[in-house]
């Protein structure tokens, strides 16, 4: 059974006027949000903001990250009405940061990078003075793909390592700390000007010394912004929780990456790679 939370990792249930307005938009444009789709706790208050994550490429993944919610299988041909309909969603709701994210589609043969590409033109195209953060996969490691997302007018690159090194095998596999590193480096070696940003999880078994060293690779790297946040179990499906870290922790986390000289750390129990996006640019 998953572990009962402990007091401090408290959420109210959603419900608030513009959920239920976004909630509605959504279904009637056939979009998708990362915030359903892997059951984030702070769906509430990001959607009662007017804010949330938009997931293209459907919602079907091809890998099989063992801490994540997202249906895995054979997904479904891309839709391509789905970029111009994002920008309009987007514009309905007169957002000045939207972030765009995606599942891995190893199927396709750019790993749907040009899809992206297409989300970015129309969303600029119908609201020219909104920041555009994406939160990409690895592509496989494609530098090509990479490039077609971050010369797309993106303002920030996001792409989450999740874990430490040691840990990928358990929780990422499919994945390489390597090949995800050297996408967030590339990004910044291909546009100087683009934001970089990463987020880990924490309780699945990593150690603080194994944090630490991480968050000085990342930096070493020229990652601008780093999120770290608690694991929670989302079903009995996926990885169990290891260890619940205090806020104590968090804040001490957070004023030790600031001293590595990172741009902006976000840091707490509830924190996720988009929470509080649009504060990461200020």
């Amino acid at each position: 059974m998953p572990r009962r939370h402990p007091d401090w990792i408290k959420v109210r249930p959603p419900g608030n006027p513009n959920y239920l307005r976004l909630k509605r938009i959504l279904r009637e444009k056939n979009l998708h949000t990362v915030c359903e789709e892997a059951r984030c706790p702070n769906i509430g208050e990001c959607w009662g903001h007017n804010t949330a994550t938009f997931l293209i490429l459907g919602d079907t993944c091809t890998r099989g990250c063992r801490f994540c919610a997202i249906d895995k299988g054979k997904p479904l041909a891309l839709d391509p009405e789905e970029p111009r309909n994002v920008a309009l969603v987007v514009k309905d709701l007169g957002l000045d940061h939207i972030v765009v994210t995606s599942v891995n589609r190893d199927d396709l043969s750019d790993g749907g990078s040009n899809h992206f590409a297409k989300t970015v033109f129309w969303i600029k195209a119908l609201n020219p003075a909104i920041r555009v953060e994406v939160l990409i996969p690895d592509f496989k490691g494609d530098l090509k793909a990479l490039e077609t997302v971050v010369q797309a007018g993106v303002h920030v690159l996001n792409h989450n390592i999740e874990t430490v090194p040691r840990l990928y095998g358990k929780v990422r596999p499919g994945h390489t700390y390597a090949c995800s590193v050297n996408i967030l480096k590339t990004a910044k070696e291909m546009r100087r000007d683009v934001l970089t940003k990463t987020g880990m999880m924490l309780g699945v078994g990593e150690t603080r010394d194994e944090v630490m060293t991480t968050l000085r690779d990342l930096r070493a790297n020229d990652v601008d912004i780093v999120t770290l946040g608690q694991y929670l179990q989302p079903s009995t499906r996926q990885l169990p929780v290891e260890r619940y870290v205090t806020p104590a922790e968090f804040q001490e986390f957070k004023q030790d990456a600031e001293k590595l000289g990172f741009r902006h750390v976000e840091s707490g129990p509830l924190v996720r790679s988009s929470y509080h996006a649009w504060s990461h640019v200020s």
